[in-house]
């Protein structure tokens, strides 16, 4: 019996041959490859994440999550909170750049210009009425993904309003620390998420106990070093 034979196999799962063996498991024994995108529907999405911690990687994961699904045809859409830009960094973000470049996936900034909490000359009342406002389209969104079919393929390159399989909510977390968001508009956002849809939350360098009871995975990343402690500041392809 060859890798690639679908003849009859034993029966006593200790008596299959190698073979036999990794034709029943999920990859079924094929290495990974590519495939065109194409329109369609997650079999196993309905659960809430929250990705928080000081170290470097949450809005990185979350983009990682989010162009992963995309690659499997699923509609993701990317509402963040507090990333208006800033003097450190560039006005142009690779993962933007990639976002315009890839269908199925869209983003939207809601943040204000400048750092909350910070002496850079922003305002900090435009930075609430920024989360303010950012809270409420996230709300839109959610209803939206309620009221289409999260069983079915979506149009990838529809507007988010027909309907989404994931929802990244980037620096919604940062957005509580910073008290410009309640944590109980996080909890009833979390309670009105749709049972098909994905919802992941991500900032805070503060953990989200409020989440523990709601959340399905929530992981912390912990800075250990960072090229910051050195005087090294954002860089070019790695942090925007």
């Amino acid at each position: 019996m060859t890798d690639t034979d679908d003849s009859a196999e034993s029966a006593d799962p200790a008596e299959r041959t190698p073979a036999e063996t990794r034709r029943n498991t999920p990859g079924r024994g094929v290495r990974p490859s590519a495939d065109a995108i194409g329109p369609a529907a997650p079999e196993e999405f309905g659960l809430v994440q929250a990705w928080w911690g000081d170290g470097k990687g949450k809005t990185t994961a979350a983009l990682g999550m989010a162009f992963r699904a995309v690659g499997h045809g699923y509609r993701v859409h990317v509402l963040q909170f507090m990333k208006g830009g800033a003097d450190s960094v560039e006005d142009v973000r690779g993962e933007y750049n990639a976002i315009a470049a890839v269908p199925g996936i869209s983003y939207e900034n809601t943040g204000h210009y400048g750092w909350h909490g910070m002496r850079d000359g922003s305002d900090e009342d435009d930075h609430r009425a920024k989360a303010r406002g950012a809270m409420a389209r996230a709300e839109e969104l959610l209803a939206a993904a309620d009221d289409a079919d999260l069983t079915a393929p979506l149009p990838l390159e529809a507007d988010p309003e027909a309907g989404v399989h994931l929802l990244v909510l980037d620096e919604i977390l940062y957005a509580v620390d910073q008290g410009l968001v309640d944590e109980n508009e996080v909890l009833d956002l979390v309670a009105s998420t749709p049972d098909n849809l994905e919802l992941v939350l991500t900032g805070s360098h503060t953990e989200p106990t409020y989440l523990l009871d709601t959340a399905d995975l929530v992981t912390e990343v912990r800075k250990v070093t960072h090229p910051f402690d050195q005087g090294i500041r954002a860089r070019k392809g790695t942090e925007y």
